[in-house]
């Protein structure tokens, strides 16, 4: 099976998540600066969401170009990476306008842990298809990265519990260290 059409539908769909989020961004009512003071925790929320999606799809795009094939248990492994990618958007919005209270902080984390859980059953499912001494094999698996990234997501979703700051200072360290593609599938890629 042909992997075109799950980048073309997984490209699509990332590119509606990130319109969503934007949508959440309401024009304020005024004109001077001062009117967009209130948008600040939305635009906050925004703009880490918007680099996680980023993230989410440049490493995707980065895994595909690795793909020769494409089966069933792959394409249900995409959809339900895509289904936690896709609650994004209510997460987004619901930190961001209750500026940073303590539920939408754990709720926000627990979807992130989903999604990074969701991209490892994608990336396992691959593998299992490409075979153990595959390119794609030898190039994925755990890495010190997915590590660190649930552990953070772990201490986020229970730090928030005592400051919910904590688990924001948690989101942004893992965006930080995803940034970066990975630099394995980069130097097999090149």
């Amino acid at each position: 099976m042909n992997k075109s059409r799950l980048e073309a539908f997984s490209d699509g769909v990332l590119a509606i998540i990130i319109t969503i989020m934007v949508l959440e961004l309401k024009v304020p009512h005024g004109s001077s600066l001062s009117a967009l003071k209130p948008l600040v925790p939305v635009f906050m929320s925004y703009l880490l969401s918007f680099v996680y999606v980023g993230i989410y799809w440049n490493n995707h795009h980065h895994m595909m170009q690795m793909v020769k094939k494409v089966n069933g248990k792959v394409l249900w492994a995409n959809l339900h990476l895509l289904f936690w990618l896709s609650l994004f958007p209510f997460a987004t919005a619901w930190m961001g306008e209750n500026h940073y209270d303590t539920w939408p902080v754990v709720i926000y984390g627990c979807i992130m842990l989903m999604a990074a859980t969701a991209y490892f059953i994608l990336e396992s499912t691959l593998k299992k298809l490409h075979g153990p001494d595959s390119e794609f094999a030898n190039t994925f698996g755990t890495s010190l990265k997915d590590t660190v990234s649930c552990l953070l997501y772990v201490i986020a979703i229970g730090g928030s519990f005592i400051s919910s700051w904590i688990g924001i200072v948690c989101y942004i360290l893992v965006a930080i260290i995803w940034f970066i593609p990975e630099r394995r599938v980069e130097k097999k890629i090149a």
